[in-house]
């Protein structure tokens, strides 16, 4: 089973975050911008929370708040689900079952690796089935 160190490999070099300070707006945006769906927050440099679609739907629209005046650190979920380089997909998939949640962040010494979701999850799981499926094919076929 492939581990989160080798699906970050075959992803783009980067994350992109927000400072907990931040205002939503400019969250929904950077989200919309970069076609993801939640975004780690940081806090002086150091993880604090993860902001989500999801978060931005409860505690803003449902609740009556305005985007361009609420913070990033008063809606973003913290504290933070996360995993490390080492932990499998199979572990990942499970964790966000568990949790209810769909993006985990990566963290290895204390730093902001990067971020997986479980559309990359599910897409590693696939990839992996299907080159079992070609190797028993060859080894059936001779």
């Amino acid at each position: 089973m492939r581990t989160v160190r080798q699906l970050l490999e075959g992803k783009k070099p980067g994350v992109v975050t927000i400072d907990a300070g931040e205002l939503v707006r400019t969250a929904i945006q950077l989200m919309a911008d970069h076609y993801i769906g939640a975004l780690p927050v940081l806090e002086g440099g150091r993880l604090a929370g993860i902001v989500s679609e999801r978060d931005y739907a409860r505690k803003v629209v449902l609740m009556g708040h305005k985007s361009t005046e609420t913070t990033v650190g008063t809606i973003m979920s913290a504290p933070v689900i996360h995993v490390g380089l080492a932990q499998t997909i199979n572990e990942c998939m499970q964790l966000m079952t568990e949790k209810r949640i769909r993006h985990l962040p990566v963290v290895e010494d204390e730093k902001l690796i990067g971020v997986i979701s479980i559309g990359d999850c599910v897409k590693a799981v696939i990839d992996e089935q299907k080159h079992e499926i070609e190797d028993l094919r060859r080894y059936i076929t001779g």
